[in-house]
């Protein structure tokens, strides 16, 4: 047995929303052999690679936990928003293999050929920051749970107007930021350039679910929008009463006045 055919560690992180790719670039270059894909960083050092996308997702092929960590520093000198939580996933890989395919978290491919490592990581970036979006999706759901629960107990939603304008921005950002990021989850530019490749990203994008796990999202993200809309009408409501309570005063100052001159 070669030594690229030992079984060897994978793993994916979410680290942030996103990463200064340009800035990293020019830290990593001056030390650390790097290419740079359509945006993505590809790190190689003696048989390990890490990939790094600018969505926030790193992927570590036999790279030691020390040296994970250095960089980890690094990505997050140079992110935005980084997670309190970070996603992580993680597999292991042998290398050398007759053909590339995944069973039960294990990876066996057929080169260490970097372009082919780089396209097993498109599919496996994006699943990590899938899971961003998922776990982010469904705590806000969970979080406002109790919104449809109590209109359906009480006809009312109790809480203030000053609340529920705090929790419809929270709503809007969760769904604005997967939104405006959902076209991460489609299959990459990169294999208009390198069509050749595509069947590799195929094999974890079939075995992670991104296709079904992205429908899964899109029920979650009209969840969200139909608490928005719900809290909206709430607001509307309530901003409705008050005029109306307004009117009928004016209304009766107005009544009493005209009395009041009367008896007079």
């Amino acid at each position: 047995m070669s030594e690229n055919q030992f079984i060897k560690n994978c793993v994916a992180y979410c680290l942030a929303q996103s990463f200064d790719i340009s800035a990293l670039a020019g830290l990593l270059s001056d030390s650390t052999l790097i290419r740079i894909i359509k945006g993505a960083l590809l790190i190689e050092d003696d048989q390990s690679w890490s990939v790094i996308f600018a969505y926030g997702a790193v992927v570590h092929w036999n790279v030691s936990l020390e040296q994970q960590s250095k960089l980890h520093q690094l990505l997050l000198d140079h992110a935005e928003n980084p997670l309190t939580s970070p996603e992580e996933d993680n597999f292991t890989f042998t290398l050398d293999c007759p053909g590339t395919r995944i069973i039960e978290d294990h990876i066996e491919i057929e080169s260490s050929d970097p372009i082919l490592i780089f396209a097993l990581s498109q599919g496996m970036a994006q699943s990590i920051k899938l899971a961003s979006f998922e776990t982010n999706a469904l705590t806000t759901i969970n979080n406002t749970s109790y919104i449809p629960k109590s209109l359906a107990e009480n006809g009312k939603i109790k809480l203030s107007r000053h609340k529920i304008a705090k929790i419809r921005g929270q709503l809007f950002l969760t769904k604005s930021d997967i939104i405006l990021n959902y076209d991460l989850l489609d299959t990459p530019d990169f294999f208009w350039e390198y069509p050749e490749y595509e069947a590799f990203y195929g094999v974890t994008a079939k075995y992670l679910e991104i296709a079904q796990r992205t429908d899964v999202l899109s029920k979650k993200l009209e969840t969200i929008h139909e608490l928005f809309e719900m809290l909206a009408d709430e607001q509307k409501h309530r901003h409705s009463s008050i005029l109306e309570w307004i009117i009928i005063w004016l209304i009766a100052f107005e009544i009493g006045m005209t009395i009041f001159d009367k008896v007079l």
